[in-house]
């Protein structure tokens, strides 16, 4: 592990219990690195980090989005019933039905929803996936040019090369690997400074533009990048003009209205404490993160009470 820094320790009745490794960097506007942490520039794979430029892509191809529709194309919604009525107008709008859906069938992540369908007798549907909302903008992207839509998921599949081209454009790098994400579609791996660099092309892209177009609209409707309560959602309110979009396997990116930004990868796969470290990450390049302070630690429990906390370690 020597390779990479300690990012994050756990805390319990004042013993270290735990370490996180892994490995950070943050980019000033101008897209210097002023922290490295780790191995920025080796490559990873950004799981749903990568989805604002899926977004970017389908909207690029044709696909109509604006609004609440380009957010949950570049979220990983919680499956609430705002999310998946949004996902089948996108369908119904480009004369799909739910069936179109190629990503897996899931419970929704909104404990509350779960909770009431399972007392409905319902079942796992693929509008319910969190990765729904880009699966129906790909496929919105493949009717708007008239391109297959049983294959949309196929590497080469002109949505998917639009896809590899943006990420390519953006981060500066060649894809590093090609893989399989968990609902199907293809994943393009890039550097950590990539990642970063990519997400920071959209916060400050020209007023208007495409790029800028998906971080105003997660901007404006965090709610469907994430969902209720969900970190994401949560920490965009808490700083107003960001952008953020976690990822599985404890990758996550935050990008400021400045242009600061952070991205994380934690090489456990662990998700608990990379928002303290963006945080942190943050907070070394001088960025006022005052305001979500209430996100820059984690309870430990004992017994039902708070003995300890998660926590960025001071970079």
């Amino acid at each position: 592990m020597s390779e990479y820094a300690v990012l994050a320790e756990v805390v319990r009745s004042g013993f270290v219990e735990s370490l996180h490794y892994g490995s950070a960097v943050g980019l000033g506007p101008g897209g210097t690195p002023e922290v490295r942490l780790g191995q920025p520039d080796a490559p990873v794979l950004p799981r749903s980090s990568a989805k604002p430029f899926q977004a970017l892509a389908c909207l690029t191809s044709g696909a109509a989005l604006t609004g609440p529709r380009l957010a949950i194309a570049a979220g990983s919604h919680t499956g609430e019933d705002m999310h998946v009525t949004l996902v089948r107008d996108l369908l119904h709008e480009h004369g799909l039905a739910t069936g179109a859906l190629r990503c897996p069938e899931d419970w929704p992540e909104d404990e509350t929803t779960r909770h009431r369908l399972i007392r409905e007798g319902a079942g796992k549907t693929p509008e319910r996936m969190n990765c729904s909302g880009k699966h129906a903008a790909m496929l919105a992207a493949a009717v708007a040019n008239d391109w297959s839509t049983e294959s949309y998921l196929a590497a080469e599949h002109p949505v998917q090369r639009a896809v590899r081209a943006a990420v390519e454009d953006l981060s500066g790098e060649k894809a590093a690997a090609v893989a399989v994400d968990g609902c199907g579609a293809p994943l393009f791996g890039m550097s950590l400074t990539g990642l970063a660099r990519a997400i920071q092309g959209l916060v400050l892209g020209a007023p208007g533009s495409a790029p800028r177009q998906v971080a105003d609209a997660m901007r404006e409707h965090p709610e469907y990048v994430g969902g209720t309560g969900h970190q994401n959602t949560e920490l965009m309110r808490a700083l107003p003009g960001a952008v953020v979009k976690g990822g599985a396997e404890g990758v996550l990116v935050a990008a400021l209205a400045s242009g600061h930004t952070a991205a994380v990868k934690v090489i456990d796969g662990s998700p608990r404490a990379t928002t303290a470290i963006a945080l942190t990450v943050l907070e070394r390049m001088g960025c006022d993160v005052s305001s979500a302070a209430a996100f820059a630690r984690v309870p430990v429990l004992g017994g039902g009470l708070e003995v300890g906390e998660i926590r960025a370690v001071r970079l």
